[in-house]
């Protein structure tokens, strides 16, 4: 048995996604994302795809490109205020939307990574996250055709005071796609500064996890005390160098005095 998981290419990394396919999706706007592996995907032309990433990208960069190419049926995601394409697919029906308050999001991909099947949090009690009613997909008239489902509320005591928290399900994905700055062939990553964002946790909830990484090196190279994503998570790794495009999602400047 080999330990060596690298691929030659972006597209043989993918080669194997099909239709209909659940992904989780690293990266935060725009920062950290696996743009390679996401125009290799594109270029695959699978469609029908559940996505769970923070956001859905901008409308010509990120996850935007696929969904601008009408491959994506549902999106579970936090924040999804970039993008004009989105709002339009969403509102006019062809998008489903679960909308998940972000910590939850990050807790239920590191839950299913870790084989946890739900867990309770505060976040969300009193809202409709708990109550349900929030619109999932709409009809072509406007109407609500899908609405989000009530979920179980249960009081613990909590430093000494009951309070009430609400069931949140894990979530596991058929494939998941991350950037890192440096990996080696056994699959270690380590992440760049706020690039690490939501990546390791979507590595861990993908039942095969797909990287591009800029550098790859030589199993014994990376520092142990530095990798950021074990190899155990890892299942395919393809090489993509330090020149490729990154974008800004929203570039802001001070004043000059």
């Amino acid at each position: 048995m080999t330990l060596d998981k690298t691929v030659a290419t972006p597209a043989e990394a993918v080669a194997d996604i099909p239709e209909g396919a659940s992904l989780a999706v690293g990266g935060f706007g725009l920062c950290g994302i696996p743009m390679v592996l996401i125009d290799a995907l594109l270029e695959r032309g699978v469609g029908d795809l559940s996505v769970v990433s923070n956001n859905c990208g901008v409308d010509d960069w990120g996850l935007g490109v696929l969904l601008a190419a009408g491959r994506i049926r549902k999106m579970t995601s936090s924040y999804v205020g970039e993008n004009k394409e989105f709002e339009r697919q969403y509102l006019s029906g062809e998008l489903e939307l679960e909308l998940t308050p972000q910590g939850t999001l990050a807790e239920k991909l590191r839950a299913g990574g870790a084989g946890i099947a739900a867990f309770f949090t505060q976040t969300g009690v009193g809202t409709q996250v708990a109550e349900g009613g929030l619109p999932q997909k709409y009809g072509a008239d406007g109407s609500i055709a899908v609405a989000s489902a009530p979920k179980p509320v249960q009081s613990f005591t909590v430093r000494g005071e009951e309070q009430e928290f609400v069931l949140e399900e894990a979530i596991t994905t058929d494939f998941a796609l991350v950037h890192a700055l440096k990996g080696d062939r056994h699959g270690n990553l380590v992440f760049d500064k706020s690039a690490r964002n939501f990546s390791p946790l979507a590595a861990m909830a993908g039942r095969v996890c797909i990287a591009q990484v800029e550098e790859l090196v030589e199993p014994g190279e990376l520092d142990p005390d530095a990798v950021h994503l074990p190899g155990i998570f890892v299942d395919r790794i393809v090489e993509v160098g330090t020149g490729i495009e990154k974008r800004i999602e929203r570039r802001t400047v001070r004043e000059g005095n």
